[in-house]
């Protein structure tokens, strides 16, 4: 977030210091949208370093578009991958850019690039592996020559340097595993050199000996040291988060917090075409030309192209780092099929030897043998028409290539509008006849409680709500977005999983006043909390396996149902009981029974809902947010009170101020 808050500030302060008066609300609005730009022309810029100037343009029109990209850079998406993806483009430009001219200026540029990339996003950890391995690969293929070792050894040293003096990185660089891979290849990369360096001061035979023998001794001391520090515990082993890109059952046994975040689970194959379109289908193309024609900027491409497949397979957050490498290789599949097609054949041909027999043809054109007895070019009926078919095929093969553009053009265009393009606090529903309902219960909701609460008031609610509850209605919540604090998110899962007394209990120990939740069976919106619940008992059995198990809550024959056959446990927990209260009194059509619940198509199983320590405060329009208060004893002096908890978000007092100045 330094690197985002740091950009942001600094824009701001150069337009006012330039006289052009801009609010720094504005600035962040627009700060996405502006980067997209400067990612196309990185993405143009590396491209062509790839391949020519006309893949170029196709990448960055690409990228432009591409619902991949435009998800995380629409207006009002103040996030780090709205600069990071820029940073990680031209850090990546730069070093392809170092590697093929060996110079030091280009590599300190990469550098510099390196180190606003690792201010900007935790995704630098890509670029800090990825590099080493394409370094990596060039000595395992032969490819070393000095400008890649000049070109890594800089970058590693100041990289390295710069990396460290961002605040939340600081020593990680040389104590985590994360790193190490980097660590490694710089030390072989200087045994190699060495060796290399001995070659034409030792025999052949000699040479190979020694070659062996100190690569393989190198690797050898690299890995044993990097296993040795491990042990010891001066490097740190794996975290958690990078165990679960490489088991995608990890995150859902050991941190059920990660795996509970839809952004996290596995991407699908509707995700590529959604997000990706046609340009799943080209990008192939493209990383085979690449392989085709190979060189060690297409060696780069190549790695980054497959370890992105992969990660971005893991988990859908990371559709992100593959959407810019398959723009590129799609413009160089789309490119070569142009240059192909549209190209002048001419200048791709040897112009014909003009001979004495040339005029002999055109007296006798029946004559096909020269003077030596050879067969001579002779354009004959069934050859001018194959030559007449050359310009069909060209424009059929066009015409196929534009209307797939056009198609992909359409599909972003809709995507655009229709996914990336409203907010996520308004909701729209669409009716049978075309017409659009505005459902604004989430607005509405907090309004309500910045009006009617007392500015003090503490609200519990899943994190997922947390900062638009601080943002919009200016409340202290109990737990929010940032996620670090795992043992307290998981407190409010046991609260929300557990039967009322007891969660009320629990609820006096961290003093809430209010309690919010979404429910969406009325209007059959599956994002709701009865659907992510089974996530709030994992995460709380995690700290308090004790009191939650997850097997409690599903019936015998192993399934999560709200019915009558649904779990006692469930049936009686505090967020079921907070969900369907009164809910049972509703029909909601003359074709389905009381408290039939329209997102899990089920009729609910405990309709004499009653409460005795908390009370209905606010139920919005549409049902979709119900908000309870807690009630407060009589005498609450004379109870036994826990100690109060105060690892909670504080309430943001610049909003009270600005709420009270209107």
């Amino acid at each position: 977030m330094l690197g985002l808050m740091v950009t942001a500030g600094l824009i701001h302060w150069i337009l006012n210091m330039l006289n052009v008066t801009v609010h720094i609300r504005d600035v962040c609005v627009f700060l996405a949208p502006v980067f997209s730009g400067l990612t196309a022309i990185s993405t143009f810029l590396l491209t062509r370093e790839l391949w020519n100037q006309g893949a170029g343009l196709l990448a960055a029109c690409f990228i432009a578009i591409v619902p991949g990209y435009i998800s995380r850079s629409v207006a009002g998406s103040f996030d780090n991958e709205g600069i990071a993806i820029f940073a990680l483009q031209f850090t990546y430009y730069l070093w392809v850019k170092s590697v093929k001219t060996g110079s030091v200026f280009w590599t300190i540029c990469c550098c510099l690039s390196y180190f606003y990339m690792v201010s900007a996003w935790g995704g630098y950890v890509f670029i800090i592996n990825l590099i080493p391995l394409h370094v990596f690969v060039l000595l395992l293929m032969q490819r070393y020559s000095r400008r890649v070792y000049i070109a890594y050894s800089t970058f590693y040293i100041v990289g390295l340097i710069l990396s460290m003096q961002i605040p939340f990185v600081g020593f990680q660089p040389i104590r985590t595993s994360e790193h190490m891979a980097a660590a490694g290849v710089f030390a072989l990369l200087q045994a190699y050199a060495f060796l290399q360096y001995l070659r034409d001061r030792l025999t052949k035979q000699e040479f190979q000996t020694l070659f062996f023998l100190g690569v393989s001794l190198a690797a050898g001391i690299v890995f044993l040291s990097v296993i040795y520090l491990t042990y010891t515990g001066y490097i740190a082993p794996w975290s958690g988060r990078f165990y679960s890109l490489w088991d995608t059952g990890y995150a859902k046994i050991h941190i059920p917090i990660i795996a509970s975040v839809s952004e996290h689970q596995p991407t699908t194959w509707v995700s590529f075409f959604f997000d990706l379109h046609i340009l799943v289908c080209t990008f192939p193309a493209g990383l085979w030309f690449c392989i085709k024609n190979i060189n060690d900027e297409r060696v780069f491409v190549a790695l980054y192209a497959i370890s992105a497949v992969y990660f971005a397979g893991v988990m859908v957050r990371l559709m992100l780092t593959l959407t810019p490498v398959v723009c590129m290789l799609s413009a160089i599949a789309f490119s070569n099929v142009f240059e192909r097609y549209l190209g002048d054949d001419m200048k791709r041909e040897n112009p014909p030897i003009e001979d004495s027999s040339d005029e002999d043809d055109k007296r006798n054109p029946g004559n096909l043998y020269d003077k030596a007895g050879k067969v001579r070019k002779h354009v004959s009926e069934q050859e001018k028409t194959e030559e007449g078919l050359g310009p069909n095929i060209k424009n059929i093969v066009t015409m196929l290539m534009l209307m797939l553009l056009m198609m992909f053009a359409v599909h972003c265009t809709w995507v655009t509008s229709n996914a990336y393009s409203s907010p996520s606090v308004v909701l729209a529903s669409y009716n049978h006849d075309g017409t659009r309902n505005i459902l604004d219960d989430f607005r509405e909701a907090y309004y309500w409680l910045r009006q009617n609460t007392d500015e003090h008031a503490r609200v519990m609610s899943w994190w997922d709500y947390g900062y638009q509850i601080a943002g919009m209605a200016n409340r202290t919540t109990l737990v929010d977005n940032n996620t670090w604090n795992n043992s307290h998110i998981a407190l409010v899962g046991k609260a929300m999983s557990s039967n009322e007394s007891a969660a009320y209990e629990i609820m006096r120990s961290l003093d809430v006043d209010y309690v919010l939740i979404i429910f969406g069976g009325v209007i059959g919106y599956s994002g709701d909390d009865i659907n992510k619940f089974l996530w709030m008992v994992r995460i709380a059995e995690g700290e308090h396996p004790k009191d939650i198990r997850e097997s409690d809550y599903f019936t015998p024959q192993g399934e999560f149902r709200v019915d009558k056959a649904g779990s006692p446990t469930l049936l009686n927990c505090l967020m079921y009981k907070m969900s369907y209260y009164r809910f049972g009194e509703m029909q909601l059509d003359f074709r389905t029974p009381p408290g039939f619940d329209r997102t899990r198509n089920a009729e609910i199983g405990n309709k004499d809902i009653k409460f005795k320590h908390l009370e209905e405060a606010f139920t919005s329009e549409h049902w979709l947010v119900r908000i309870y208060k807690v009630k407060q004893l009589d005498n609450r002096e004379t109870l036994d009170h826990k100690p109060r908890v105060t690892n909670i978000v504080p309430k943001q007092k610049y909003l009270s101020k600005k709420v009270g100045s209107q």
